[in-house]
């Protein structure tokens, strides 16, 4: 059996749904094929959503526990795993319906199947259908990581689905990695009863993040309790019975050994294309094995897209959703920017969250681009003092001739909000002067941005400000 369409979309997640709807709102056919068991894609079903839900009931424990810092005392709360659990299934479920009944609304051609390439312009599904298409999106996700370390596959590890399931906290664990996920569910781990020992690879936690950002998040976690080894290299994992494992690595020169009820693997993830023959479709891939992809997001074979955490470089879903937009526009030869990543945001669910917008110092010198740099502390600002939220501070990158706000970093409660109007500005590309124009409300959280934007403002005297 063969079927002809304008378009296929290989998985339906953030990205092929994205496309699908874009393609089908500009006249064309669409079949989507996505085999997994519930429709919905990495961010509704495990990622995103479940994950902040989680965040943010542990986020509220912790505060309560906290009372007596805010004047009032009573019996300390506890976390009630199950619960929260419970809470966390009702919230997604209302996404995963919804993403459901879009999907099989009748605007596509939904196949509950996996596909694989026959060629650049076929795909056969698992009951052997075949479909054809001049133009194909790649949107398969990703899958969790598994690194080659000497015994690592032969022990009874868990990953991030795992935690978001868990209806009884672990008494104690032992993560692995120092990235997004790691740091993110390490803490809540922490905040719902578990004593956590986080072991990273790297000298730093989220290393691709500025290293103050960093230095604030690792004090942070340990004044929470949390046991940090940093910079350690892993030489073997071992079973010992059906419920421990042993981990054996070295750290500042020294071989230690840990042992564990609950090894949380959470060494990062990789595009899931392995089962898909690209090679029949002559599609490269990327030592890292992402898709390789040009700003159009077309791969080394034109008529062929690729979008999402499958073809990277960041695995962001606002950014998986452009992509697959991008995609279908160019497929369909309708005018589209081509995607570029100069505005980038990106946020992390600790507490505090870490949030940075646009180009960090590291890439202006890279582009030998002048700039200046201002911060300011959260533990000297008003509103986080009598938040208890003293952790972090704010960071502005400024063109040193114009003013352009370039870049901005945030580490604070709730910098994954504040970051935004600094997105807003790289964005457009406003001025530290144009942005000191706007009211900036006391007491507000916001209100800090003015101390760093007064700063770069008194130092970049624009022309027309000279005398």
């Amino acid at each position: 059996m063969e079927q002809n369409f304008d378009f296929i979309v290989l998985g339906g997640g953030s990205a092929g749904y994205a496309a699908a709807r874009t393609i089908h709102e500009h006249g064309g056919s669409v079949a989507l094929v996505d085999g997994a068991e519930e429709l919905g894609g990495l961010c509704i079903l495990r990622g995103c959503m479940p994950s902040k839900t989680l965040i943010y009931s542990a986020e509220m424990l912790h505060l309560a526990q906290k009372g007596n810092i805010f004047g009032f005392v009573g019996e300390k709360p506890q976390a009630n795993i199950k619960a929260m659990h419970a809470r966390k299934k009702e919230v997604i479920a209302e996404f995963a319906d919804y993403r459901k009944e879009q999907l099989e609304d009748g605007r596509f051609s939904l196949f509950r199947s996996y596909g694989q390439f026959v060629d650049a312009q076929s795909v056969q599904l698992s009951d052997g259908t075949i479909l054809r298409s001049s133009k194909i999106l790649i949107s398969t996700g990703s899958k969790v990581k598994v690194p080659n370390l000497p015994g690592l596959s032969g022990v009874n590890y868990k990953t991030s689905d795992d935690v978001l399931d868990l209806e009884a906290v672990p008494s104690e664990c032992v993560v692995l990695g120092g990235g997004v996920v790691a740091c993110e569910l390490a803490q809540f781990l922490s905040r719902v009863g578990s004593r956590v020992t986080l072991l990273q690879r790297s000298p730093h936690l989220l290393k691709e993040f500025p290293r103050e950002a960093s230095r604030t998040l690792e004090n942070a976690f340990e004044l929470e309790g949390l046991e940090l080894q940093l910079g350690v290299t892993f030489k073997g994992f071992s079973q010992i019975g059906k419920e421990c494992i042993e981990v054996t690595y070295e750290h500042q020169g020294q071989e230690k050994r840990i042992q564990t009820s609950f090894l949380f693997l959470a060494l990062g993830r990789e595009p899931a294309t392995c089962s898909l023959k690209l090679d029949h479709a002559g599609v490269n891939l990327s030592p890292t094995g992402h898709v390789i992809t040009n700003s159009f997001q077309q791969t080394s074979c034109p008529d062929i897209y690729a979008a999402g955490d499958c073809a990277g470089p960041h695995e962001i879903v606002h950014i998986a959703i452009k992509q697959g937009e991008t995609a279908a526009l160019h497929a369909m030869q309708k005018k589209v920017r081509p995607m570029q990543y100069d505005y980038l945001l990106s946020v992390v669910f600790t507490d505090p969250q870490l949030a940075v917008v646009g180009l960090n110092p590291s890439e202006l010198n890279n582009r030998k681009i002048d700039f200046l740099s201002a911060s300011f502390p959260f533990d000297d600002h008003g509103k986080s003092i009598l938040m208890d939220a003293k952790h972090g501070y704010v960071a502005v990158h400024a063109d040193k001739k114009t003013g352009v706000v370039l870049g901005a970093e945030c580490v604070s409660k709730d910098a994954g909000e504040l970051i935004h109007s600094l997105s807003v500005a790289v964005s457009l590309k406003a001025t530290v002067h144009d942005l000191l124009n706007a009211d900036w409300y006391h007491p507000t959280l916001s209100e800090i941005w003015t101390y760093p934007l007064e700063d770069l403002a008194e130092e970049i005297i624009l022309p027309d400000q000279k005398k």
